[in-house]
């Protein structure tokens, strides 16, 4: 999927292709907003004027594959903030960065939202998020991400073929819905991931201010690093007995 961008440039309105993603269908709209929140293009839901799916559908599904997103007129948007036009696979969010540093956008400010969970109820995480993993069922090759709370039930589910982007279908969905009021979606939530826990994926839940990351899988020496710079709780390995807690174990009760 092809994400434009429309903005207020230095000679008026600008159209601009910031972005190729291998995903999933469905869910577009929130993953582009989530996409242009994690990257700190915009900062809340009052940012995006409008957004739609422009182009042909794809001859064979009738799919379309091109978003646009016209920012408010307030917003001013700097090209150079992403480098370079890039590619991201579903394999790797960041391959199609032109370094580490272009990776790091600035996290807000803010403090972490309170959280804490019992060690039991982390525990059930992964067989709930598995039941509710509709599309894995019927494709066996999708991650997903879900927002659990402080009693271990999950709240909300989303998937992709790609684990960053079922992150930011996640996040989005918060902020085209209109369920966050304020510039920090799911800063009362815990995040689940599927997978592995990347650098990419850290950041991203950053962005939200969230305190608490769990992933089904393990996470690069990198996300650790990141995630103790920035105070957040992460927990890989997770299983129905066990799980590592590698940052701010403190708030497993």
């Amino acid at each position: 999927m092809e994400i434009r961008l429309g903005f207020q440039g230095s000679e008026g309105p600008t159209e601009q292709s910031i972005s190729v993603t291998m995903r999933t269908p469905g869910n577009d709209f929130d993953l582009a907003v989530g996409f242009l929140f994690t990257e700190g293009v915009i900062a809340d839901p009052g940012d995006v004027h409008n957004i739609e799916h422009c182009g042909p559908p794809s001859p064979d599904k009738g799919i379309r594959n091109v978003v646009k997103v016209d920012l408010g007129e307030h917003v001013r948007f700097d090209p150079g903030h992403l480098l370079r036009h890039f590619f991201t696979s579903s394999s790797c969010g960041v391959c199609g960065k032109a370094s580490l540093d272009a990776v790091r956008v600035q996290i807000p400010p803010g403090e972490r939202g309170d959280f804490a969970i019992a060690a039991a109820d982390l525990k059930r995480l992964p067989a709930t998020l598995r039941a509710a993993q509709t599309e894995f069922d019927r494709t066996g090759g999708l991650h997903a991400s879900a927002c659990f709370d402080t009693e271990g039930r999950i709240h909300r589910v989303r998937e992709d073929v790609g684990r960053h982007n079922a992150l930011d279908k996640l996040i989005g969905s918060f902020l085209t819905e209109g369920l966050d009021d304020g510039p920090a979606p799911l800063s009362g939530f815990g995040i689940l991931l599927s997978g592995r826990a990347s650098f990419e994926l850290i950041q991203k839940v950053a962005m939200t201010r969230a305190a608490f990351v769990a992933a089904v899988g393990p996470p690069s020496s990198l996300a650790v690093e990141l995630a103790a710079e920035l105070g957040i709780t992460l927990v890989g390995f997770l299983k129905a007995r066990t799980f590592n807690a590698y940052v701010e174990p403190g708030r497993i009760v």
